[in-house]
């Protein structure tokens, strides 16, 4: 059976070839094509997609792309459940759900960085998940330090003083969001989450639902909104634009929109807001 995806993969995209080729088809063949092309290349070749939007084997609300080749081919080993929460955390960006989460995602982004050629990077993918495996079944109570009083304090490190750090630190998806938007805020605010997600490489569902923690509390398209709130009232203050040129600097659809959403967010309609601020400056 041919399995195709997007190229140049990282932590799901080389998970699920190693759990196919392991544990549900050993004479799969593994394809990696340009994003846009997954679709017609699948079809003309007769390939199952994966790993990409408005296909069956893909991410579904929180979970990712591997838990639902586990569910639905009835998975049921302890070993790779407990890959299947790592892959998740690290794919997700949640890492805090899965300790080994970190470093499995530095080393694929760096294998990823390092090694151009997608097949040759799946092959030394299939020896990280077999290592990742054989700890999993194996080695999980194994300890690398052996001296008591190291390992006790180490413990005290991971449990209370490591978690507590990660719990005050942001994302990065946060991060390069914050960036996005800031680029985009003078030129273009109508991004949209399912392409922000993908420049992120972050799953929108977890996007949606992580958006309200970083951004004072709104969805992402109520962030947008106020966004372009706070521009247009800037627009009305510092230049001679009509509220109609201003709506559609803006990037709302009429003027109409533009008044509904402005008398949301300030209590007054745009043209009210302009008077009074003129009355103020008259003063």
């Amino acid at each position: 059976m041919k399995w195709i995806t997007r190229e140049r993969p990282k932590i799901d995209r080389l998970a699920c070839p190693w759990l196919i080729k392991r544990f549900i088809d050993r004479e799969a063949e593994f394809l990696y094509v340009p994003f846009e092309a997954v679709q017609s290349e699948a079809t003309r070749l007769k390939a199952i997609p994966y790993d990409v939007p408005d296909v069956e084997y893909t991410h579904y609300e929180d979970q990712c792309t591997f838990d639902y080749f586990i569910k639905k081919h009835g998975i049921t080993n302890p070993a790779l459940l407990t890959i299947a929460t790592i892959v998740r955390a690290a794919d997700t960006d949640r890492h805090d759900m899965a300790g080994q989460a970190s470093g499995l995602w530095a080393i694929t982004a760096g294998l990823s960085y390092n090694i151009k050629d997608d097949h040759e990077l799946l092959q030394l993918g299939m020896v990280l998940y077999d290592g990742l495996y054989s700890w999993a079944r194996h080695l999980q109570g194994e300890k690398h330090t052996q001296n008591p009083t190291e390992y006790m304090l180490l413990e005290v490190y991971r449990k209370f003083l490591k978690q507590k750090s990660a719990a005050k630190k942001t994302p990065a998806w946060v991060r390069e969001l914050k960036g996005i938007i800031q680029d985009q805020v003078d030129t273009d605010i109508s991004l949209r989450l399912q392409d922000v997600s993908k420049n992120l490489q972050v799953h929108p569902s977890y996007l949606s639902r992580e958006f309200s923690k970083y951004f004072d509390n709104l969805t992402f398209g109520e962030y947008m909104r106020k966004l372009r709130i706070e521009r247009a009232i800037h627009l009305m203050e510092s230049t001679p634009y009509s509220l109609s040129e201003i709506a559609y600097l803006c990037g709302f659809s009429d003027q109409s929109h533009f008044s509904r959403i402005f008398k949301k967010h300030t209590g007054l309609s745009p043209s009210l807001y302009k008077k009074s601020k003129l009355k103020r400056s008259k003063r």
